[in-house]
């Protein structure tokens, strides 16, 4: 949802309210949406959906991709991250995701994962009025999976997982595909 709330901070609209859809309109109905807001979403549309995908009862605002602009929103995230965190404990892993060992900091801050993880989403919707989701883990893959699974039905936004909270919570998950990296193949 990145470029969506790019395109929503810049018309200051709240996109969990809003429907606004990322794609190019005029390659037709068949171009594909590059992101769409979480209303959507909640609507039933699928993200990288076609155009005509949409239900055509459902009114939005359709917003040109402008790439530039979303970098920059980036780097402004991770100049956010740079004023509590040096930058080899930082790892950008895409336009809108980091990974950050944070372990160093927590005495510093004085504050647990999830303190510090509020924290920082905190920042970024303060300054430059993106939400954010952090996942927390023991290891990088339980990072990426509490962040893709568990952070979106918290209502903080934070997913925490260790080992053993996988094994109990998700290790019968299914589909497999919803895990990173996993294809449907």
């Amino acid at each position: 949802c990145f470029f969506s709330f790019v395109e929503c901070a810049e018309r200051q609209l709240n996109p969990f309210e809003t429907c606004l859809v990322v794609a190019d309109i005029k390659r037709g109905d068949n171009a594909i949406c590059l992101a769409i807001s979480p209303k959507m979403k909640a609507l039933g549309v699928k993200n990288r959906c076609r155009i005509n995908d949409i239900p055509k009862g459902i009114e939005y605002i359709d917003a040109k991709p402008r790439m530039k602009k979303y970098i920059k929103y980036a780097a402004d995230i991770y100049d956010i991250y740079l004023d509590y965190i040096a930058p080899e404990d930082i790892h950008v892993y895409s336009i809108d995701e980091a990974f950050i060992d944070i372990t160093s900091y927590l005495k510093t801050y004085k504050m647990s994962p999830k303190e510090f993880a509020k924290f920082l989403i905190n920042e970024i919707e303060n300054r430059i009025h993106i939400p954010a989701t952090a996942g927390i883990g023991t290891n990088l893959f339980l990072a990426k999976v509490a962040l893709d699974i568990t952070a979106k039905k918290s209502a903080d936004h934070i997913g925490f997982l260790t080992e053993g909270l996988y094994k109990a919570t998700l290790w019968n998950h299914k589909p497999l595909s919803d895990f990173w990296g996993i294809a449907k193949g």
